[in-house]
């Protein structure tokens, strides 16, 4: 683990992603990153996760870079790059592109047993990558036509992959959540701290890991 000083930068303008390096009391920068996850090749959901999340931190590590100007006792650059996606039967469920897209994604959604995979890359600015995918298992249960319709029309879902919020009203069609409840939230927080843990101390922020509980 080095000791330099380190800057880190969230790839995201993702507010859940935001609050939770918060909550960690990491201190961050944020810097959306322009990638479209649509255009990307994969054999498998977990292949699109790493690719989507290492494409996002690349492209803010080498804006980063080209526009860096040596300087001794500059700090390094660690980019965190982070894509989350839904999957059921090997069908990969992003973000819907209007309500009817939302409504048909939980009516497939709700009753069954589904996959969230979340692509974590590390990046330090003209250093070592690092990359992983956490996989977690969710329960939804089974929901009418009403209810799905009651719960698109809140606005909540149309920007979230699998079209629903665990931390916000979508809570109401969870039944189980098998793994990592924060890596369903978008940020798969003890992996995370593991991977950065190469780059600096992570001590603190583990420590408040341990205490942090669900929205």
């Amino acid at each position: 683990m080095k000791t330099e000083p380190l800057h880190i930068v969230l790839a995201s303008s993702s507010p859940r992603r935001r609050s939770i390096f918060e909550r960690l009391g990491v201190a961050c920068e944020l810097a959306e990153a322009d990638v479209d996850e649509r255009a990307i090749p994969y054999k498998t959901p977990r292949e699109l996760a790493l690719k989507a999340a290492l494409a996002k931190a690349n492209h803010v590590a080498e804006a980063r870079l080209n526009g860096a100007t040596a300087a001794e006792g500059t700090p390094r650059v660690l980019v965190v790059g982070v894509d989350t996606i839904v999957v059921l039967d090997g069908i990969v469920y992003g973000k819907p592109t209007d309500e009817a897209d939302a409504r048909r994604m939980l009516a497939e959604l709700t009753g069954r047993t589904h996959t969230v995979i979340s692509g974590v890359a590390l990046v330090e600015v003209g250093g070592t990558t690092l990359i992983d995918a956490v996989e977690t298992d969710v329960v939804l249960r089974s929901a009418t036509e009403d209810e799905i319709a009651e719960y698109v029309a809140t606005g909540e879902p149309l920007d979230k992959a699998g079209s629903y919020a665990l931390q916000g009203e979508g809570r109401r069609f969870v039944a189980e959540v098998k793994g990592d409840y924060f890596n369903v939230v978008g940020l798969p927080v003890s992996r995370l701290l593991e991977m950065m843990s190469e780059f600096t101390d992570t001590t603190a922020w583990a420590r408040r890991a341990e205490t942090l509980t669900g929205y």
